[in-house]
């Protein structure tokens, strides 16, 4: 996913060095920090959240593409109740990071069920060290009211969340796959600039194979002014970045054309 601007690091004189090592380790933007620059300390969680409606999700099949460290699937599943979501990404470290996090929430849940049958106190205090610390514990605070709907047949959270390593530009697609909602957030920059024009039009009509019909797909490409800031991320993405033709204005252009063509 998208990590343009590095999180703020604590020791002033090797800030240069620690932003361009980062950024040589993470030509997929798959950023470790990546939900810590995006939450802040200003803001108590993902703002892309608030516009996501429960229809979209509720008793649905649904796909995260690019998951990084599987905060927001993770959300998705407490507060909205799908049946199923499955996350992807390209690196295993950060597969490693959102199965840590989905067993962090796990145990949180199940100790907020046993702690809840006892006593009628306030919520359980997360800890909030960091900035990941802080917007999980604001996933978990803001999916406490439906939690128990969510539950309501016996399902816990590792039982409707589950990630794959898994580079989906260039792996085949399985025949019997498909979904009802697709995310692909901060996503299609990376793989644009890594696989140019064709890898982006392989993302766009791999995504439409596995939407069953009537399926959404939530896309939130990022600005043209975004790659011109990562393009030298490292020799192929500035390669491809001088050959793109397709810039991110004409993307809904390029999906209509592949609705209609269907």
């Amino acid at each position: 996913m998208d990590g343009e601007i590095a999180e703020e690091e604590r020791g002033q004189p090797k800030k240069r060095t620690q932003k361009r090592n980062r950024k040589e380790f993470a030509p997929f933007g798959n950023y470790r920090s990546y939900y810590g620059y995006r939450v802040g300390q200003e803001l108590d969680e993902d703002p892309r959240l608030k516009v996501l409606k429960k229809e979209w999700f509720e008793g649905k099949d649904c796909l995260d593409v690019g998951c990084n460290i599987g905060l927001v699937a993770i959300y998705i599943a407490k507060k909205f109740c799908c049946r199923s979501i499955l996350g992807i990404d390209i690196d295993s470290n950060r597969i490693e990071d959102a199965y840590w996090n989905l067993r962090k929430t796990v145990r949180m849940q199940s100790a907020g069920k046993s702690h809840s049958k006892t006593c009628q106190s306030g919520p359980e205090e997360r800890p909030d060290d960091d900035a990941q610390n802080l917007s999980m514990s604001k996933y978990g605070e803001t999916g406490k009211s439906t939690k128990n709907q969510c539950l309501s047949e016996k399902r816990d959270l590792d039982e409707i969340v589950s990630f794959r390593k898994e580079n989906f530009v260039l792996a085949r697609a399985d025949a019997h796959e498909s979904y009802d909602t697709i995310l692909c957030l901060s996503v299609t920059k990376w793989i644009h600039l890594n696989w140019g024009d064709e890898g982006l039009i392989t993302l766009f009509s791999k995504i439409w194979r596995l939407l069953r019909q009537g399926g959404i797909l939530i896309l939130e490409p990022q600005p043209w002014r975004s790659y011109e800031q990562n393009r030298l991320v490292s020799e192929t993405t500035a390669a491809n970045y001088d050959k793109i033709m397709y810039p991110p204005e004409i993307f809904q252009d390029i999906l209509l054309d592949k609705a209609l063509g269907q």
